[in-house]
């Protein structure tokens, strides 16, 4: 390897590592979700063919999957700017007005964690998405008054990985909704390879497949575990990405072959050893494990569910004998009593 390579190792510009220059930028670029990016590409088709700014669409599913990357394809592929907002940043009617009113005609807000804005200013949301108008309050007390301001129209893109938690009439206002899935090993596959690309490393058939089958069916996952790849394929000296490299850096990085982690172990851990398999209630696991309830639901149990290594009961979480076999431990409790069988 030449001391050139070594130094700068991709020739890639400073923010190479920032997540943004892996997103890709058109919808023909996405991996993944077949059926959601042949139906959002025929809604987009119709749209530019009309010059209207898209319907407002709403992305559900879990952390990690490409939500905020579609908006930002949506954004470019309607030739038109993208805001950035999540629901708790936005506290305040005031907040939200800012955002609305410095919006320009076909632009696109992206709220990240929709689910999570307050029912103010949900309320407040309404007539911006219905009529592309809002009523600001001047003043307070007897003087008060409402002045009516128009809005330019533009695409209010949702993202959320708790639909139970959005209410109907919010829900009901956007125009297109889309749920996304955890992706196949040979999607992941084909995003590792497209990343490693990018940061300038080739990667074999059995690296990929590894990937593939060890990353949670997660392009975030993925693309962070092929920067660490390629940190450690740069240090032994080695030009592309093979299987040894693979190993090494999931093994820093606490994935097992499963591509669980150390806080996913942590949960079946205090499930099956601790608490002999369970039930257990969500927050005396939040408890022991000193982590939020939220985190636990929304980040954590999917793919442990996923796996069929978690249960969700009307008497509280419960791992299944599948988490007993990983964990290399002997089942008990739950287990013992058949709630499996």
């Amino acid at each position: 390897m030449s001391e050139d390579r070594l130094l700068n190792p991709v020739q890639r510009p400073e923010d190479l590592d920032n997540e943004n220059v892996l997103r890709p930028r058109r919808l023909d670029d996405f991996v993944g979700q077949p059926e959601l990016r042949e139906n959002l590409g025929i809604f987009l088709q119709a749209a530019r063919e009309r010059s209207e700014p898209l319907d407002h669409v709403l992305f559900a599913g879990p952390p990690g999957l490409g939500k905020t990357t579609l908006a930002a394809i949506i954004a470019s592929e309607m030739g038109s700017s993208l805001k950035v907002t999540s629901g708790p940043v936005l506290d305040k009617p005031s907040d939200l007005a800012g955002m609305l009113t410095n919006l320009q005609h076909g632009d696109v807000l992206f709220i990240d964690e929709i689910h999570r804005l307050s029912r103010t200013v949900e309320e407040y949301l309404y007539p911006a998405m219905e009529d592309f108008a809002i009523d600001i309050l001047l003043e307070s007390g007897p003087s008060a008054r409402s002045v009516h301001l128009p809005l330019p129209r533009f695409t209010l893109v949702g993202a959320t990985t708790r639909t139970g938690m959005l209410t109907g009439p919010l829900r009901d206002r956007f125009g297109l909704t889309f749920r996304m899935d955890p992706y196949k090993p040979q999607e992941i596959e084909t995003i590792a390879r497209r990343t490693a690309s990018i940061l300038g490393f080739g990667l074999d058939a059995e690296a990929a497949s590894l990937l593939g089958r060890r990353c949670r069916g997660t392009p975030r996952v993925v693309n962070r575990v092929v920067r660490r790849c390629r940190d450690v394929a740069q240090v032994t000296r080695k030009e592309a990405i093979d299987a040894a490299v693979v190993e090494k850096t999931l093994a820093i990085l606490g994935l097992d072959a499963l591509g669980l982690d150390e806080m996913d172990r942590r949960i079946l851990s205090t499930l099956v050893v601790r608490f002999d398999g369970g039930p257990l209630g969500l927050s005396t696991l939040s408890a022991a494990l000193n982590e939020e309830p939220d985190t636990i639901e929304e980040v954590y149990e999917p793919y442990l569910i996923q796996l069929g290594l978690l249960a969700r009961t009307p008497r509280g979480r419960v791992a299944t004998p599948a988490a007993a076999r990983h964990l290399g431990v002997k089942p008990t409790g739950a287990f013992q009593e058949g709630l499996f069988d």
